[in-house]
């Protein structure tokens, strides 16, 4: 196993990101306005704005302990990759059918990493006293990691209706909002882009999974 660890101290994703309020004004009306452009974007280009790494062949690099601070490798091993593939050919029918595979992979999926990274006991939902604490997750966190099981997915041609996008963002506190970021997948027949969001649930729970114009519109 290896972790990386931060040179600096760790601060919550949502005071750093939108510490200098002064920059959020000027970009805020740019970045509400282009999200929904963003989804149509290659998910690897996500990676080094948001301090991630992309994976390499089977390997993931989990984003824990808020904004990336800590990433820990996680090998998909040919086991951990033929039960990927039996659950993702359970939707192979149809790309409802296949967005119900994929939440079923990605609660797996973080049952399987929740011991390698310490992030078994990581909570869901809104949880700012835990900023920084290893194996804890924020959303950057989150839509990293089910955007890096995704491409792996993806590459092993396990995805029959879908492609992995990059993952998008909403709010930024002058709308009301707290910021929030979800990985994406595109219906490849119709083109709709979905969330599959796993910030509101603990680990090991399945995520929201919502036509991305319907989450856009939520509240978190």
């Amino acid at each position: 196993m290896m972790t990386i660890r931060p040179s600096r101290p760790v601060r919550c994703a949502v005071r750093r990101r939108f510490a200098h309020a002064p920059a959020v004004l000027v970009v805020a009306g740019l970045l509400l306005g282009g999200c929904a452009g963003q989804a149509s974007g290659p998910a690897v280009g996500w990676y080094g704005a948001h301090g991630g790494v992309a994976p390499a062949g089977e390997r993931i690099y989990v984003c824990h302990a808020f904004g990336c601070a800590r990433k820990t490798a996680f090998d998909f091993t040919p086991r951990r990759l033929a039960t990927m593939k039996r659950i993702l050919a359970a939707g192979a029918a149809s790309p409802e059918d296949e967005r119900k595979a994929v939440a079923r992979l990605i609660s797996w999926s973080e049952k399987e990493i929740g011991p390698v990274a310490g992030s078994s006991g990581d909570i869901g939902g809104y949880d700012l006293h835990n900023a920084g604490v290893p194996g804890q997750m924020d959303c950057i966190d989150e839509a990293t990691n089910t955007t890096s099981v995704l491409l792996v997915a993806a590459r092993q041609g396990f995805l029959k209706h879908h492609k992995v996008t990059s993952p998008v963002a909403r709010g930024f506190f002058l709308d009301g909002r707290y910021p929030h970021a979800t990985a994406v997948l595109r219906e490849t027949a119709s083109g709709k882009a979905w969330a599959i969001d796993s910030w509101p649930e603990a680990n090991g729970k399945p995520p929201l999974v919502q036509p991305l114009d319907v989450w856009f519109a939520s509240r978190s």
